[in-house]
């Protein structure tokens, strides 16, 4: 006899990690800005 349950009924897709990480875009994005404009600006005062 068969199973009722086979392993297309249990089987999920794959996670794709673009859309795992476009919901902390707007998380993400700010603070990756102030880091890299804090880091530039550390640059300039001390190449001053």
């Amino acid at each position: 006899m068969s199973s009722p349950h086979t392993d297309a009924d249990t089987e999920h897709p794959p996670v794709d990690t673009v859309e795992a990480i476009v919901p902390l875009m707007p998380v993400v994005l700010p603070v990756v800005g102030a880091l890299m404009m804090f880091l530039l600006a550390f640059i300039a005062v001390y190449m001053a």
